[in-house]
C-alpha cells in the first residue's frame, strides 16, 4: 500500500462516502488511441483497478463497488469476452492473498452460474478466503444487469405474496431493497463514471436513486489515486439534501 501523499491534505475524514461505485470505461478507446489490440486496454485496466482498491482500503472506504461485467457485454466478439474472463481470473489469483491479509471481503452481484468452471472456482475461492474479513467490501459486479436485478426482487415478492407471507400492503422500499443483490450493504453514495460518457447503462438503477455522480473525461487506464480523491473532495463540497431543504 501507497503512504499517504500531500493532496490527500484536501479530503475530510468525517465525511467520506461510505460506498463508491465506478463505472470503468473506456478500456477500448485507450487501446485504440496506442494503436493497440482491445485486450491490452483491458490488461491497463486491471492495473487502474488495483489502484483504486488499495486507495479505499486506505482511507478505510466500507464498500466499493465496480462494474466489471455487464448482462450487454456478452454481445462482444467471443475473443474478447473469453480474454475478459481469463483476466478476472488472473486478477483474482494474483490478487487474493494481499486483498486478503489487507482485510478486504470480495462479494459478487450477478449472475455467475453461466460463467465457465475455472472463473467461478476462482470466484468462489477469493469469497471464501475473505468472507469473514471486516474491512473494504469489494463487490464486484459481474453479469449484471440492474433491470434483471429489479424483476428477480419482484419474483422475490411475489412468490412471498403467493405463499401468504406477506400482502400486497406489505410491499414497500426497504422490502424491494432487501432482495436486491446489494441487500447486505448501503447504496452508493458517489457514483464514477470514467470516458466521459453521459449515461448509467443499467448499473444500479434502483440504489443510485440519490447517488452524487462524477464524470471524469479520463479514460479507465488512466484513472488513479490523484483521480478518485478528486472526486471525493468533489463530493465532499456538495450539498446532499436526498429532495428536503436545509
Amino acid at each position: 500500500m501507497s503512504k499517504n501523499i500531500n493532496y490527500r491534505t484536501k479530503l475530510n475524514s468525517e465525511t467520506l462516502p461510505k460506498h463508491i461505485a465506478i463505472i470503468m470505461d473506456g478500456n477500448g478507446r485507450w487501446a485504440k488511441k496506442r494503436l493497440l489490440p482491445r485486450t491490452a486496454g483491458h490488461r491497463a485496466g486491471m492495473k487502474s483497478l488495483r489502484k483504486v482498491v488499495e486507495t479505499c482500503t486506505e482511507l478505510k472506504i466500507q464498500v466499493l463497488t465496480v462494474y466489471a461485467f455487464s448482462t450487454e457485454n456478452w454481445k462482444r466478439p467471443e475473443g474478447e469476452v473469453s480474454y475478459l474472463m481469463e483476466l478476472l481470473v488472473e486478477y483474482l489469483n494474483k490478487e487474493i492473498k494481499e486483498l486478503h491479509d489487507n482485510n478486504v471481503k470480495i462479494q459478487i452481484i450477478g449472475d455467475i452460474q453461466v460463467l465457465n468452471n475455472s472463473c467461478k472456482q476462482e470466484i468462489n475461492r477469493a469469497i471464501l478466503m475473505t468472507e469473514n474479513n471486516t474491512g473494504l467490501i469489494f463487490n464486484i459486479a459481474l453479469n449484471y444487469g440492474s433491470r434483471t436485478e429489479i424483476i428477480y426482487a419482484i419474483k422475490q415478492v411475489a412468490e412471498q405474496i403467493q405463499a401468504n407471507l406477506i400482502t400486497i400492503d406489505d410491499i414497500n422500499e426497504q422490502m424491494l431493497s432487501n432482495t436486491l443483490y446489494t441487500s447486505n450493504i448501503p447504496d452508493p453514495d458517489l457514483l464514477i463514471r470514467t470516458a466521459g460518457e453521459m449515461r448509467l447503462s443499467n448499473f444500479l438503477l434502483w440504489q443510485i436513486a440519490y447517488s452524487e455522480l462524477w464524470i471524469t473525461e479520463k479514460l479507465w487506464p488512466d484513472f488513479g489515486e490523484k483521480d478518485l480523491i478528486k472526486a471525493i473532495v468533489d463530493y465532499q463540497k456538495r450539498d446532499r439534501r436526498f429532495g428536503g431543504i436545509k
